[in-house]
């Protein structure tokens, strides 16, 4: 017998088989709603790589607060001590994404690999800077002294910057190879009378000698924009992953404006992930300027100012060449992806 004549049979319409069929088809619809449910309830977990930097604060935030429940995920940053680090973490995708300086970025795509920039964090208004001892009264005393930085870092391409405005190259200093967390050591030994670095170890070499010993003789102040912190994913990732990646931005935005409502609190949190002080957040906090959404295209359309890629990106890319780092600069628009965040600002 067929079981399609047995189903089609007068039997099958008897009411005992009416009642199952009433009492079967809630309970699977109950049943598959319980497990999309739990499907949709999952939190997507991800890993983004960092560095301690202050104008990382707002997702510093996010992740203490959980802001990131929010928005259906589980994300854990990743501390990396150099940053340098992070872009093959990206690449071998030990890390979903991560937190670089925009010169970072033209570097990699130059190398021909496809990370892009998808949000705009940050640009550093004298949180990065070259600081030397008395006997150093500017950038162009550099010449023949021993000078301390991270090579291939924001570091490096500061001084660099700073040389060449001032008419001088590498060839004209003796260059010292340092992690940036490694200069405030390194000067106050007396082994390096000029070093490069960031916050919070700027202001860990400011401080001393009662903050007479050493000073600032160029920072990103003079050059705004020029070291720009973003967010970056591998092209693949952005494909695959576009809902997370905004939810990521919308849970640092909302980090933002925890920094802004409770300003006291955001810097006791932050200095907590930082390991300083609320008082020594809130003043680095004076060296960065985090950008907001309705300012974030902007980097993304050309412009003469450093604050855009167009700008920043040409000097940057003239830098790494002449210092032998590409062989070619990338095209501006090869290096990010503004979709997202158009589309948040809708």
């Amino acid at each position: 017998m067929k079981l399609a004549g047995l189903f089609s049979s007068p039997a099958a319409s008897t009411p005992s088989s009416s009642l199952l069929g009433r009492l079967f088809k809630p309970a699977l619809g109950v049943a598959l709603s319980l497990a999309t449910a739990a499907a949709m309830a999952a939190p997507t977990n991800m890993k983004i790589a960092t560095v301690v930097w202050i104008g990382y604060g707002p997702f510093y935030l996010a992740e203490s607060l959980d802001l990131f429940k929010k928005y259906n995920l589980k994300v854990s940053l990743q501390v990396f001590t150099d940053p340098a680090l992070i872009p093959p973490a990206i690449a071998s995708g030990a890390v979903d994404g991560g937190m670089l300086t925009y010169d970072q970025v033209v570097g990699q795509v130059a190398a021909g690999k496809a990370m892009k920039v998808v949000m705009p964090i940050d640009y550093s208004n004298g949180g990065d800077a070259i600081v030397a001892d008395a006997s150093i009264q500017s950038v162009k005393d550099f010449k023949g002294k021993k000078v301390g930085y991270n090579p291939l870092s924001p570091s490096d391409f500061l001084l660099s910057y700073a040389l060449k405005i001032n008419g001088l190259g590498e060839k004209d200093i003796s260059p010292v190879s340092v992690t940036p967390e490694a200069v405030p050591a390194a000067m106050a030994s007396g082994q390096l009378p000029i070093g490069v670095t960031y916050e919070p170890s700027l202001s860990q070499v400011l401080g001393q000698g009662g903050g007479k010993k050493f000073k600032v003789v160029f920072s990103s102040k003079d050059a705004p924009g020029l070291i720009a912190d973003v967010l970056v994913f591998d092209e693949k990732v952005i494909k695959a992953k576009p809902a997370e990646i905004t939810g990521l931005i919308k849970a640092y935005l909302d980090g933002m404006a925890y920094m802004k409502a409770k300003p006291d609190e955001a810097a006791k949190i932050i200095g907590k992930f930082m390991g300083v002080s609320a008082k020594e957040a809130k003043e680095q906090m004076s060296g960065v300027y985090n950008i907001p959404l309705a300012e974030m295209p902007k980097a993304f359309l050309p412009a003469k100012e450093t604050t855009s890629y167009y700008a920043s990106g040409e000097v940057i890319g003239q830098l790494l060449k002449a210092k032998g780092q590409i062989s070619a600069i990338p095209a501006t628009e090869a290096t990010f992806d503004a979709s997202l965040v158009k589309a948040l600002v809708k």
